[in-house]
Parts: C-alpha cells; sequence; structure tokens
C-alpha cells in the first residue's frame, strides 16, 4: 500500500511538472503577443496573488469593476503564472503578470495607482502593502456570517468595502479597536446591479431550483459543505419530480480535502445527465460556468450551505433555504439572518418537493426576508450599491489628492525606479 501511494505522488509530481512547463510556455506566449500596458494609466489595481483553483474571487468583481473603469482605470496586478493565464484569457480588464516583487516594482513605477483592491487574504498581499503612498483597501469576494468576514485581518487594510449594517454590527462585535465608523465603509452589491445574463434552458411551468452547495472546508469549524449530507438525497428526489428544474452549481474547491465530498459531486451530476437523458425538456443544468448573476436571479428558490452564496442570494431579494451543518463543530453565527433563516436540515431532504411548496406560500417568510435584505444591504433598487461604490472610491481619490498636496516636495510620493534599488526578486 505504501509503495502504491509513493508511485501515485510521484506520477502527480512529474504531471504537475509538465503542466507547469506548459503553462509557462502558454503565459509567455500570450505575454510577449499583447500590446505592453499604456503607462501612467491605470489609477486603481486589483491584487490577486491566487491561482486558478480560486479565480471566482475576481469573476463576481469583473462586471463592477469594469464599470468603475469608465472612470478611472483599472488594472489586475497577478502574481501567478496559472493565475495570469487565467485572467489573460477571461478577464474584460487589463492584466499585467509581477511573478516577481521586481515585476511588481516595475509595474508601480509605471503607473499611477492610487487604490489597491484585495479580494482575498492571500499572505502574500503583503508584498503589495508594504507601499505607503496609495490606499489599501479590502472588497473581500462575498459577504456572510461566516467567520472569515471578522478576521482582525481587517485591521491591516487602510479601509474595507463592506456590504451593510450587519457588516458594520459585526466587526464593532467581534474586533477590538477598531474604528468601522471611518475604515469600514457600506456600499451594498455592487454584483446584484449585474445578475443578469442569457438562460441556458428554455423557460416553462417547471419551478427552478438552484443548489449551490460550498465545499467540505478544511476543519470541523468550517464543515459547511452539504453535497454528503444533504445533496445526493434532494437532487435525486427533485429529479424525480418531473415538476422541477436543477441548476446544480458546487464549489469549485469541492473535494479537494475530503475524497467522499468529491465523489458524492460527482454522483450528483451522473444523476443530472441521467434525468436529462431520459427526459430532454427537463433541461437540468450543471452549471460550471465562470459568471454568477443569471442564476441567483432566474431560480424561483436557491438552497445554499452557509457561504457567501446565502447573501449573494440574499441580495437578490428571493427565497432561499439554507442547509443546516451536520457537523457539530461547525461554526454558526445565529447574531444575524442565520437566526431567523429557512433551515433545511438532513433528515429533510427526501421530501425537498413538499418542504418548497410550504416556502413558496409562506407569506410571513417572504416579509422576513425582506426586512434582512435591508438589514445587509440597505437600499437594493437597481444602480444604488454600484452608486455607493463609484461614491466610496470618488471619497478615497480625495482623499488621497489631499494627502498629495499635504506632502507635495517631500519626496515621500516619488516612487523610485526599481532598476536603480535593491530590489527582492521574489
Amino acid at each position: 500500500m505504501g509503495i502504491q501511494k509513493d508511485v501515485g505522488r510521484a506520477f502527480k509530481l512529474v504531471k504537475d511538472a509538465m503542466a507547469s512547463r506548459k503553462a509557462k510556455t502558454l503565459l509567455a506566449g500570450r505575454l510577449a503577443s499583447r500590446e505592453p500596458l499604456p503607462r501612467n494609466h491605470f489609477t486603481i489595481a486589483v491584487y490577486f496573488a491566487d491561482g486558478p483553483v480560486n479565480m471566482y474571487q475576481m469573476r463576481q468583481w469583473y462586471k463592477p469593476l469594469l464599470k468603475l473603469a469608465e472612470t478611472w482605470p483599472v488594472l489586475v496586478l497577478s502574481r501567478t503564472g496559472g493565475g495570469s493565464l487565467k485572467l489573460l484569457k477571461e478577464s474584460p480588464l487589463p492584466v499585467a503578470h509581477v511573478r516577481s516583487v521586481r515585476d511588481l516594482e516595475n509595474v508601480i513605477h509605471d503607473q499611477n495607482i492610487h487604490i489597491v483592491f484585495y479580494v482575498n487574504q492571500n499572505p502574500r498581499n503583503f508584498q503589495m502593502m508594504r507601499y505607503g503612498r496609495m490606499w489599501h483597501v479590502f472588497i473581500n469576494h462575498g459577504e456572510s456570517d461566516k467567520m472569515y468576514m471578522v478576521t482582525n485581518q481587517f485591521k491591516a487594510y487602510d479601509y474595507s468595502l463592506v456590504a451593510g449594517q450587519a457588516a458594520l454590527s459585526r466587526l464593532n462585535r467581534v474586533l477590538w479597536d477598531y474604528d468601522f465608523d471611518k475604515r469600514a465603509i457600506p456600499i451594498g452589491r455592487p454584483q446584484a446591479d449585474h445578475f443578469s445574463g442569457p438562460l441556458p434552458y428554455t423557460p416553462d411551468s417547471r419551478q427552478v431550483v438552484l443548489y449551490a452547495p460550498t465545499w467540505e472546508g478544511d476543519r470541523p469549524a468550517a464543515a459547511y459543505g452539504s453535497i454528503v449530507t444533504h445533496g445526493v438525497a434532494l437532487v435525486t428526489a427533485l429529479l424525480r419530480t418531473g415538476t422541477h428544474r436543477v441548476i446544480y452549481r458546487p464549489h469549485p474547491r469541492s473535494g479537494v480535502v475530503d475524497h467522499e465530498y468529491g465523489a458524492a459531486n460527482k454522483r450528483i451530476v451522473a444523476a443530472i445527465e441521467a434525468a436529462n437523458a431520459k427526459d430532454p425538456a427537463a433541461q437540468h443544468i450543471y452549471d460550471t460556468g465562470p459568471n454568477l448573476g443569471w442564476q441567483l436571479s432566474a431560480a424561483d428558490v436557491a438552497i445554499v450551505d452557509i457561504s457567501a452564496m446565502v447573501y449573494d442570494r440574499l441580495a437578490a431579494g428571493k427565497p432561499l433555504m439554507i442547509t443546516r451543518p451536520v457537523d457539530p463543530s461547525a461554526l454558526i453565527d445565529t447574531s444575524g439572518y442565520l437566526s431567523d433563516c429557512e433551515w433545511l436540515d438532513a433528515s429533510a431532504t427526501e421530501g425537498i418537493a413538499g418542504a418548497l411548496d410550504a416556502l413558496k406560500n409562506n407569506t410571513t417568510a417572504a416579509a422576513r426576508l425582506d426586512s434582512w435584505v435591508q438589514h445587509y444591504f440597505g437600499d437594493t433598487t437597481p444602480g444604488a450599491a454600484t452608486a455607493r461604490l463609484h461614491a466610496a472610491v470618488a471619497g478615497l481619490m480625495t482623499e488621497w489628492d489631499r494627502h498629495a498636496v499635504l506632502h507635495a516636495g517631500d519626496g515621500l510620493f516619488d516612487i523610485p525606479d526599481p532598476d536603480s534599488v535593491d530590489v527582492p526578486e521574489s
């Protein structure tokens, strides 16, 4: 058994090395064939130090940032080869591959960056945060009541753009000596202004159910994933009714830690394929597309795990159910929406059709939902969150200008030429 594992590991190392070499060649070709980035042009940077597996964190910001770039040009700074290759292929925003610190220095020297956005808490963020003549702003990759949303790492950034009153209350409750009145700026959920897109099915009388589970988590406290405990049973039950259409959108990291979780995911995919083969008119969807939006607005009801998907759906203001974690170690913040949501226990998954009918006719639940939407996101009128995002950025730009004038002539705002100083390579 040990020899078998060693052979497997060796094979994986060789396979990964070959894939890495191929990716480097492709990336070099793409970079060589494109036009150089214009100098002294970009005023906002989005720093992304992750690879393709976490690309979902960037994708949800494409449309809001593209709109923002109409006023303030935006450049994505990508640190990994795999991430850069993916971004160069799909990002609507310009991308700079900055593998080394020297590469990063070169771009900073060539541009006029006032604001740097961060979509996650990658440790390599600190290689960018060493620069003090720009605002470092955490924009996150979602809104939720997970413990990630109250990490003390918020204090590392000059400012954070948060969703609304729920986020402000959460930070004030957990973080010590954090000036959330100044440093946390509520903007709503600008992504919700772009929850649209062509449907991959023909609408009919079927009730459309979005099932969007998260991954299994890397520790018991974050064991929110439901594919094993809820998913197989509930999807199987819905596929049998003939009156439902399932949109299955699992987290991209599903199965990376737990083999059983990955196997359950494959069973669901196979069941959807079999159901469509039996009844092509059902048009059930296994969704792995890069864009998230139409799924949230088109589904009649959503079933999601404790994750940012809860709050993305909440921003859409439409019915949803939350899977209750089976692992008793999973932390659940019951001070917010999760104290008043519609829970789905694992034992109730086979009767999911009846539960969905009951939710559809529950006017009290609908009224409570509206109240929570206001608490988490404020005004959700189309365009309101986008306007708040632009106002926040305008305020930071004005503040940057004030500091630039205040320190004019003292040399503090001079970004040195990396060729004239000793810059580390990594």
